[in-house]
């Protein structure tokens, strides 16, 4: 441990989440983190990235981390700063994404005096949080740090807040920890795995859920051995943090966000089996419907709970079902698709995605109504990653891809995003803009929230004029050009399958970010 009479409680800080392995900070600080950025003037090797907006910040860090497979920290200001960013961090918590997400504060004796900005930082911060901690001395902060790191990375991953009175940041007598040893992950019980296998030997129709790490491709060919050998069904939560997917690799279908689609697909279920993922259930609930997206009476089994090792338990499932031979389904194989022409529609979209998607791309979806056909139309398109909102807090989708271009320089970020919840972040924009970051966006423009329309119809209301208003961002019309142009963003506007096709073809082919407004 290095310890120094003259090194700070903020110079200790950087110097142990360096050496913990976490070496990017997304930030928007203020005055009580002001010595943490000193110390970065001072200590290199950390990558510092601004954002405008709290919630870039931790929406950047969710979208590092998912591509990165490590932690990124968050400079935040204060209680008021932690709020601002909540929403994404509440997407993180729920996509499992390891994020070290420091908070500065009042210092130790001025909060007790109730200065304007002192707020509750940790009771806010605990329920997005797997681990929250106040430092209390300068000497405490590397330890504390260290803490954070293994505790943001304890599977399945989760945010650690650590908040930082501003005075046990400037106080001397900082020591600087040695990186904790990673937690062991936990291995699924022999019980539940014979457990599993005794269901699918059963005959009876099985759903198998898989979600977190199971979503990789080694752990997915596992399951689609373990469906082939047993005629067990595979499908994913409507959300999910990250898929492996595209030509030569093994597709699953998602449940469908309509729960009266999700029953009549999954009618006749009678066991479903979790890997990793929570029982299933619907976004909302509905007059007189069923929360299930399954039906009411089917038996629900765990094979893994999302903290232990998914793929472990995957492959021994394969053992004691005897798939390990068995014959993998074909994985999709089409070279080439041709552009779609004409009106836009989101069919049309997908099958343009499908012809022009970059090899080992990384795409970001946050299309909401429109993007009903994107994800099973583009199951042919080069193999990529997709990203998706996990919270249902929407203004994720442009945060994560700015995160996910810092983690992944050199692959090409595509971000399917509706205008209304691009709206929340706009702001993520300049900070592509300042750090050239390799993004297209593709801007839905439909001047709606399309998806409200839907609900107020599935709840039986009967809208009117002002129901109907609430939900037209149309009056007047956003200019998401200008919008991007005005951060430092080039942009074009396409009404039509042919220029969006010629204008996505060029953004692609191009260093740093440009956004495509597509009229819908």
């Amino acid at each position: 441990m290095e310890t120094s009479q003259a090194m700070n409680g903020a110079e200790s800080l950087v110097k142990t989440l360096l050496a913990s392995g976490v070496d990017t900070c997304f930030a928007n600080p203020g005055t009580s983190e002001m010595h943490f950025v000193a110390a970065l003037d001072r200590i290199p090797g950390m990558r510092c990235v601004l954002g405008l907006f709290e919630g870039v910040v931790t929406g950047a860090a969710d979208g590092y981390a998912r591509m990165a497979d490590k932690p990124a920290a968050t400079l935040l200001h204060c209680g008021p700063g932690l709020a601002n960013g909540l929403a994404n961090l509440h997407n993180a918590r729920r996509a499992q994404t390891p994020v070290v997400n420091i908070i500065g504060d009042q210092a130790t004796y001025h909060r007790p005096l109730d200065a304007p900005l002192t707020a509750d930082t940790e009771g806010w911060a605990r329920p997005v949080s797997v681990w929250t901690r106040t430092a209390t001395r300068a000497a405490s902060v590397g330890a504390d740090a260290a803490a954070a790191v293994q505790a943001a990375r304890a599977a399945p991953g989760g945010v650690a807040s650590l908040i930082l009175p501003s005075d046990v940041c400037w106080d001397a007598g900082g020591e600087v920890a040695a990186p904790l040893p990673p937690l062991a992950v936990p291995r699924v019980a022999p019980d539940a795995v014979r457990n599993a296998a005794r269901v699918l030997r059963s005959g009876q129709p099985t759903l198998i859920v898989l979600a977190g790490s199971a979503l990789r491709e080694a752990p997915l060919a596992d399951a689609h051995r373990i469906a082939a050998a047993t005629q067990a069904r595979l499908i994913t939560p409507m959300s999910n943090a990250r898929v492996s997917r595209g030509r030569g690799r093994l597709a699953v279908d998602r449940i469908p966000y309509s729960g009266d689609v999700a029953r009549d697909r999954l009618a006749g279920i009678h066991n479903v089996i979790l890997v990793g993922a929570p029982a299933p259930v619907t976004f909302f609930a509905y007059p007189g419907k069923s929360p299930r997206p399954y039906p009411e009476d089917a038996v629900v089994h765990v094979l893994a709970r999302e903290e232990e090792d998914l793929a472990d338990a995957l492959a021994r499932l394969a053992d004691e079902v005897g798939a390990r031979n068995a014959a993998l389904p074909a994985s999709a194989a089409v070279a080439h698709a041709d552009i779609a022409r004409g009106a836009v529609t989101s069919e049309a979209v997908a099958r343009t995605l499908t012809a022009l998607l970059p090899e080992q791309a990384i795409v970001v979806e946050e299309s909401v109504s429109f993007g009903r056909a994107f994800y099973p139309g583009t199951v042919n398109a080069a193999p990529h990653d997709w990203l998706q909102l996990t919270g249902g807090a929407i203004g994720a989708g442009l945060p994560l891809a700015t995160g996910a271009a810092v983690a992944a320089p050199g692959r090409r970020v595509v971000a399917l995003q509706a205008d209304g919840s691009g709206m929340y972040t706009l702001q993520s924009l300049w900070t592509m803009a300042r750090e050239r970051l390799d993004v297209t966006v593709v801007l839905l423009a439909n001047r709606k929230y399309a998806i409200l329309l839907g609900e107020l119809a599935d709840v039986g209301a009967s809208p009117g004029k002002t129901a109907l208003d609430m939900l037209d961002i149309g009056n007047p019309d956003l200019n998401w050009v200008q919008m991007a142009n005005g951060m430092g963003v080039e942009g074009a506007r396409a009404h039509d399958m042919e220029a969006f096709a010629d204008l996505f073809r060029m953004a692609n082919q191009r260093r740093g970010p440009f956004l495509i407004e597509l009229v819908i």
